[in-house]
């Protein structure tokens, strides 16, 4: 089973697609398809749940991505994940982290097919939703072209249908988390070979894509006569995130205007409203919201209001209004 929605997702990424940021993406598009924060099977079986997993309805679809490699835990920590409401189950193979590497999980699993392989059959079977595997092109000194292929031949054999590949090698020993996402070199041509040569499988892109513009390009048939089947956005979506307000109409084909990031931050509203009345401090919120005006007039003083106000206590709706009309008042002066 594969999800519509993976024709164009956002990245999970560590300390940014929390609650409030998917939220907010949920105001720009309709239709991708967002994912959690990495959550270790560990801290779904025995932390806050409701913390860890809890999420606004508004945010379908939705998808929980896992990080593990007990079969069992997985198991069970998908199982709960699917009753919450998750739309989809992704287990993370990709991650370079130290913390991750010490637990056994992560990209270090592209070392072990097999396992991650028992890993899928044992979350497929516990629930009814899609189960997929987000991974890279291999780790260190392995060949991508041999790492790759066995990974995802293995997951199929478990029932996976649906693959996210990060289309760069992760260097464990030598580079951080942070030269993991840049130094590798991408090879785009790899995971186009394994859609061509797999072509029953679901195959998403991940790495490098910095636009609408190339996701566009990306999901186009090529000159090779392969057709991805999605393009996953991580840091571009994050950063520049007013180009999601594009996706429904330009990626999916909906008969829908383009959302303008004045409109998306109206509609939030209401969502920022009610978490204030929860307690949920603006900064908490807002901090995911910096990006949308970029390369627009005023966008300086936009993040600069947010940034030093949205800390200060008791901050509210107001100091949204104030970023906004910043940016009203700077594109004035422009157009004068």
């Amino acid at each position: 089973m594969t999800l519509p929605a993976h024709r164009l997702s956002v990245a999970p990424m560590m300390d940014w697609t929390d609650r409030h940021c998917r939220a907010f993406h949920r105001a720009l598009t309709k239709r991708a398809l967002l994912y959690t924060e990495m959550v270790t099977a560990e801290a779904v079986l025995h932390a806050d749940r409701e913390w860890l997993l809890g999420f606004d309805d508004m945010e379908h679809p939705v998808a929980l991505q896992l990080g593990g490699s007990d079969p069992g835990k997985l198991a069970e920590a998908a199982r709960i994940g699917a009753d919450r409401g998750y739309d989809e189950i992704n287990l993370n193979v990709g991650c370079p982290s130290d913390r991750v590497q010490s637990g056994r999980f992560g990209a270090c699993l592209m070392r072990e097919p097999a396992l991650v392989a028992d890993c899928m059959a044992a979350m497929g079977a516990a629930v009814g939703v899609p189960v997929t595997v987000k991974c890279r092109i291999g780790v260190d000194d392995q060949e991508p072209g041999v790492a790759l292929f066995d990974l995802v031949d293995a997951c199929a054999a478990a029932g996976v249908t649906t693959f996210v590949v990060h289309a760069r090698k992760a260097w464990l020993q030598g580079l951080s988390p942070k030269e993991n996402r840049d130094v590798p070199p991408l090879d785009y041509g790899l995971v186009r070979r394994l859609k061509a040569e797999r072509a029953e499988l679901t195959i998403c892109l991940n790495g490098g894509v910095p636009s609408l513009e190339a996701t566009r390009e990306h999901l186009a048939r090529g000159d090779d006569g392969v057709t991805l089947d999605g393009v996953m956005l991580g840091r571009a979506a994050y950063h520049e995130p007013a180009l999601l307000g594009a996706v429904d109409r330009d990626v999916f084909g909906e008969d829908v205007a383009e959302v303008d990031a004045f409109a998306a931050v109206e509609t939030h509203k209401p969502y920022l409203s009610a978490r204030l009345a929860e307690g949920v401090p603006l900064a908490a919120m807002t901090r995911h919201m910096l990006g949308v005006m970029h390369s627009r007039p005023g966008a300086r003083a936009f993040r600069r209001i947010l940034t030093v106000e949205a800390i200060r206590p008791g901050a509210g709706l107001e100091v949204v209004d104030r970023a906004l009309d910043a940016v009203r008042e700077a594109e004035t002066r422009r157009a004068a």
